[in-house]
């Protein structure tokens, strides 16, 4: 079996999806990469799109979506909740919406009630304070939950191999 089934899945093995509405690539090396279209979020594995949707979010990014574009946001956050793996990351940390260093009529108590309120939904939220780091987050997400894929799939066709020998 593992001459045709690796017994370990490598990070270069697994492609990431970036929608090709995104407009600001994270760079997710060692990840390979190709554009496509995803029904939800930014980023997902190729094979898994049902199965995994992250969405990036600048800090500016997110105020919109907790102000003027809360209604949009809102819906892509239901289709979020159907996907095994998700979450938000947004470029920035807990203390600029804490802090509230913008011009925005959100206040930072509001930004907080909707950041927490998301986590309280069952989507997590994952600040990385600048666009590099979540692109190295984001391809950690990704490779983490594909490798937990691959070694159910490993787990069943070595159960499905055992009964056929049997």
């Amino acid at each position: 079996m593992s001459k045709t089934l690796p017994v370990e899945l490598k990070p270069e093995r697994i492609t990431a999806i970036i929608d090709t509405r995104e407009q600001l690539p994270l760079e997710l090396a060692p990840l390979q990469v190709e554009r496509g279209t995803l029904k939800t979020g930014d980023y997902s594995v190729k094979g898994l799109e049902h199965i995994i949707a992250i969405e990036r979010k600048s800090a500016t990014d997110m105020l919109a979506c907790i102000g003027r574009e809360r209604e949009r946001f809102d819906a892509e956050i239901q289709r979020m909740l159907a996907y095994d793996v998700r979450a938000i990351v947004i470029e920035a940390g807990w203390g600029y919406f804490e802090r509230g260093d913008w011009q925005s009529k959100i206040t930072p108590a509001q930004a907080m009630a909707s950041l927490l309120g998301w986590i309280t939904y069952g989507i997590p939220i994952v600040m990385c304070y600048d666009h590099a780091r979540a692109g190295v987050f984001v391809s950690r997400i990704l490779f983490t939950a594909a490798r937990r894929r691959w070694r159910e799939a490993r787990e069943l066709i070595k159960h499905a191999v055992a009964e056929e020998v049997a």
